[in-house]
Order: structure tokens, then sequence, then C-alpha cells
């Protein structure tokens, strides 16, 4: 009697620490951040505990994203709903209140202006939510299953937890039969017991959590425990049963089967053995799977590793590219999912690039042509001044006869380059007075494009190429006979690509470019023939731009001649030197390269609305 007043005592007292503990432990929302990264909108959720459990799904229709979070409170400032259609992003407005039919569960409504993808990211203290600006801007592993939606484990930390995927009885127990670390989300429970056998604890523990129980015979054998648990997760309390006492736990809905780990273990392997009996008898069917995308051989040799030994086969037809499987339904229907996830499209890409190459020369010419020629008589008549022009009056010249005092002279435009020539006859003593200054300054830029474009399917190598073709005479001797031939150059532009598309959508990029340009040679020789190369290997996220090579040469000249010691003397040094004639070359090429999966959904790489 006194054992069965203990054991009522405890049960009231696990009860109502439970129902007290439901309110008295709600977790508390302290914030909620908006802002934006790239082409990713982001509301980040901030509590003061890291155990919050929530649901997430989407309203087509309505073009909204709900949260459901449980047992959380929040303040009215928190809650307050603001607008964010001012910026670019796919989020519009964001509210949050608490649910009319859960007075302790908050919802979280957010408006989005299309339809596109979002998914959870969660810490100890924050729950992300990261919805992509336009439909793509996720990799297919990059939205990744919600793991608080299907009971899968997240990474909280430096360790995976398997979190349940809502606060109900059922999602509960299935988190406890998984291996590993767990996130507990049950109501807090307070209890000392002393001696108390393990059947009695679990049963206990069932009738205040809401779930129903069965214990095998083998449990009877277990000592009994002595336990003192102050504010803990029900769940957590179970768990901790189970594992000290080395019992296993399966769970068919909200109940819950507990047995020792030998009599799991023996059960088991009568379990497979009945297994492999009732494939043995299980008869065999015929199934024909057409194949599309995929190579018939290879697909051949993966679906082997699935098929019954001994007993199933796999053949092919290459008329209709079909794979003719031979075996139980049910590794059929296996192998049929198989060929739904792998033959898909392969991935196109297409590549854009942008060959630039800049030139910029600069040269510039100053001083006397041919420094200063002049004669001296001594002895000649002062008075006798003639005049001696350097052009006549042929077309394009013109001379001019000026007088001064006791000088006349011709100033004429000198052939060739020459903007200023001078020429005096006679000037007093001086005779045959010459010189030309030289001024000149060129300055030429000049910049070429190519904006070849290539199409190719993943791993499969791609060109394109353009070819330039010039001609140049030759002569030839036969004989004694010279004859006067042409023979042709060619100039290319090559851009050879081989895509890999990595699992997390980016793009690996295999690149050769060849850029080939004719460039004027000697006289009477051929053009020379100048050649760009660039390769590299390079990793591209979708529809980024990246520049892959880029070749930068530069040249100066000068080149300065003239009477030693002379022409190095301050101002009039110039007098015994020929024009100074600095030159400046520069040329640049850079290659830009834009891929672009064009059958993104085709493919399998992002999941279809």
């Amino acid at each position: 009697m006194r054992k069965e007043l203990h054991l009522l005592y405890f049960v009231f007292t696990l009860t109502l620490s439970m129902m007290l503990s439901s309110s008295a432990w709600a977790s508390k929302m302290t914030a909620i951040n908006f802002f934006q990264e790239g082409e990713q909108s982001h509301l980040e959720f901030v509590f003061d505990e890291p155990n919050i459990v929530f649901n997430k799904f989407q309203l087509q229709e309505d073009k909204q994203i709900i949260i459901d979070f449980k047992n959380v409170e929040a303040s009215d400032r928190v809650m307050r709903a603001f607008n964010t259609s001012e910026f670019s992003g796919s989020v519009i407005f964001v509210s949050a209140y608490k649910k009319a039919d859960a007075k302790t569960d908050l919802r979280v409504a957010i408006q989005l202006r299309d339809n596109v993808r979002s998914l959870i990211r969660r810490t100890e203290d924050k729950i992300a939510l990261i919805v992509e600006n336009r439909f793509g801007v996720f990799s297919q592993n990059t939205v990744e299953e919600q793991s608080q939606e299907r009971g899968k484990s997240v990474e909280l930390g430096s360790q995976n937890y398997h979190i349940p995927k809502t606060a109900s009885v059922e999602d509960i127990l299935e988190n406890l039969t998984f291996s590993g670390p767990k996130k507990y989300i049950g109501k807090k429970i307070s209890f000392n017991v002393k001696n108390v056998s393990v059947e009695d604890l679990l049963k206990m523990i069932a009738d205040s959590s809401g779930f129903n129980i069965i214990l095998t015979d083998d449990l009877k054998a277990l000592p009994p425990m002595t336990l003192s648990l102050t504010n803990i997760a029900w769940d957590q309390a179970l768990d901790t049963i189970l594992g000290l006492n080395k019992l296993v736990a399966q769970k068919n809905g909200v109940i819950l089967t507990v047995m020792t780990l030998d009599k799991a273990t023996k059960e088991r392997m009568l379990d497979a053995e009945a297994a492999k009996q009732a494939t043995i008898q299980e008869p065999l069917m015929t199934k024909i799977i057409p194949i599309s995308f995929a190579n018939l051989a290879s697909m051949k040799d993966i679906l082997k590793e699935y098929s019954t030994k001994e007993r199933g086969t796999i053949s092919t037809d290459d008329r209709t590219n079909s794979l003719i499987i031979k075996d139980t339904a049910g590794i059929i229907e296996k192998m049929k999912r198989v060929v739904e996830t792998l033959d898909t499209q392969v991935p196109q890409i297409l590549i854009e690039a942008k060959i630039v190459e800049v030139t910029e020369d600069y040269s510039r010419e100053f001083g006397l042509q041919k420094g200063v020629e002049f004669g001296y008589d001594p002895m000649g008549d002062l008075g006798n001044t003639s005049l001696r022009p350097t052009m006549g009056q042929t077309p394009g010249g013109y001379a001019q006869n000026m007088t001064g005092p006791g000088f006349k002279f011709s100033s004429a435009p000198a052939s060739g380059r020459s903007l200023m020539g001078l020429t005096i006859g006679r000037f007093g003593r001086f005779l045959d007075l010459n010189f030309q200054l030289q001024m000149m300054e060129s300055e030429s830029k000049g910049k070429i494009v190519s904006s070849p474009r290539v199409i190719t399917q993943n791993k499969k190598a791609a060109k394109i190429s353009t070819t330039d073709t010039t001609h140049f005479s030759v002569t030839t001797n036969s004989n004694g006979v010279s004859t006067q031939g042409f023979q042709s150059m060619s100039a290319a532009l090559n851009l050879d690509v081989t895509p890999q598309v990595t699992n997390e959508g980016s793009i690996l990029l295999d690149i050769s470019v060849q850029k080939q340009d004719f460039s004027p040679g000697a006289v009477g020789a051929p053009p020379n023939l100048l050649s760009r190369d660039v390769k590299t290997n390079v990793l591209v996220d979708n529809g980024s731009t990246v520049v892959v090579g880029g070749v930068y040469s530069f040249q100066k000249r000068e080149s300065v001649s003239g009477i030693p010691f002379l022409k190095d003397i301050p101002i009039v040094g110039w007098l015994f030197r020929s024009f100074d004639n600095p030159s400046t070359s520069k040329s640049e090429l850079i290659v830009f390269l834009t891929p672009r999966i064009v059958n993104q959904e085709e493919a399998g790489l992002v999941d279809k609305m």
C-alpha cells in the first residue's frame, strides 16, 4: 500500500511540474533583424535559448512564407510589423503575431513579391531565414532539405544534432529512435525516486507525457534505479534511462516499444533471414525502362549493384535506348527511382568571352634636324647680301623675301616631316647659313574587342575559331628567271573551353585563349605575326564574370646623337646634336569570361517551382 501511494504521489508531482513548466519555461524572441546580402534577403530571429521548435511552410497562392514558433513569447516591440518593399529584394512585408488557437505560439508571416525559394540556417541562439531575390540564386545543394520539417540532423556549432520536426509527442518519440546527439524539446519535469524499477519509471513518464508504451519481459531482470532530476525535458529523461540500461526503442505512431539490446539484435537477425527467404520465393517480373539522357551502358553498370543476386538480370536495347529489367517488384521500384534521379539532361553551359586589346603609342621629335650649316668670308663685301631659297615656287611651297638692316633671308618649309626650315644665302660675312627646326608630337590609341561565344555540354570540350588572312608578294628565281607571286599568312582567334559543373552549381573552366595579329615587317618582307596566349583553370559561379588573364607590355625608346661634350652644354647644346626622339608604346590583353548554365531546372541543378 505504501509503494502504491509513493508511486501515485510521484505521478502527481510529475504531472504538476510539467503543467507549470509549460508557461514558466517559455522561450523569448528578443529581436527580428532584416538585411540584404548580394542577391539574398536575410531574416534573423534571435532567442534567449537554443532549444526552439518551429515549423516552416510556404503558401504559393498568397506568395507567403509562414513560420510557426512553438512555445515562444515576444514583446510588442519585437512583434511590430515592418515594410521592406523599398528594398529591391523579394521580401516586401514582415508581420509577427500570436496564434489565436495557441497563445504560447508565435507566427511570422513574410510576404513575397514572387514565389522564390528559401532555406533555414540555425545557430545556438538564432534562426535565419534566407530568401533568394530571384529564382536561380540558390544551387541544388544550397537549397538544403529543411531538417526541422523532415527530422534530419542539423549542424549546431561543431556537432550534428537531431531535432524533432514538431513539438508533438509522435515526432519527439521518433527523434529518440535516432542515434547520436539530440536536442530535447519536451516539457520540463522534476522527480526524485529511490529503488524504482525501470518498468515503473518508463510507465510513469509515458503516462505523464501522453504516449503508449510496450515493455518486453526481459526488462524485469534489470536492477531498480535511483534518480534525482530537476527541470529537465521528459524526452531527455527517457533517453537517459534507455541509455543507462542499454535499451532499444522502436516507434509506431504514438506507441513506443522498449526491449533490451540483446533481444533487439536477435529480432533483427530473424527479420533479415525472413526477408532473405521472402526474396528467394518472391516471383520475378519484367519492366522496360527507357533512358533519355544517360549513357545506356553506364546506367546498366550502376543498376547491377541493386539487382537480386543469382536471380535478377538487366539487358539493353540500343535501338530504343531502353533497359529491360527482370527482378522482384521491390527491386524494380528501387531501380526506377535511381533512373529518375540520374537520367536527367546534361548541363549546357554558354561561355561568353570578351577579349580586349588596348594599345597606346606616343612619340615626340624636337630639335635641329641637320644641325647648323654656314660659311664665313672675312674679306667679302658686307653690302652684298644675296638670297638662296631652299625651295622654289613649286606647288605647295612658298618663298618670302624680307629686308632688314643689312641682310635678306628666305624661309621655306622643308620636305618630309620638317615643319620649319631657314636658309640665308649671305648675312654679313656669313655664307650659306642653313638649319631646319623639327617639332612634331604624335599620339595614337586603339582598342580591339573580340566577343566570341560558344555553348557546350558538361565536361565536353568546345572550340570557336576565327581566321584573318593576308597576302604578300614573293619573288622566286628559277633558271635565272624571276617570277613574282603572292603567298598567304593567317592570324587566328581561338577559344578552347572545357567546363565542369560542380555539385554546388559553380562551374570549373579549363580555358585556352589564343589571339594572333599582324604587324608591319621590314620593307619587302612579309608581315610579322604577333600571338597572345592565355591558359588557365578557374572556378566561377554561375553567371559571374571573371578576368582569366592579362598580358601587359611597355616599351620606351629614346635616341640622341651629336658632337661629344658640345651637345651636352645647357641651352646651346641643342645646336650641336640631332633632334630628340622619345617614343612610348603600351599594349595590354585582357580576357573576360562569363559562363552561364542555360538549363538549370532540366538538368536537376535547381528545384522546379
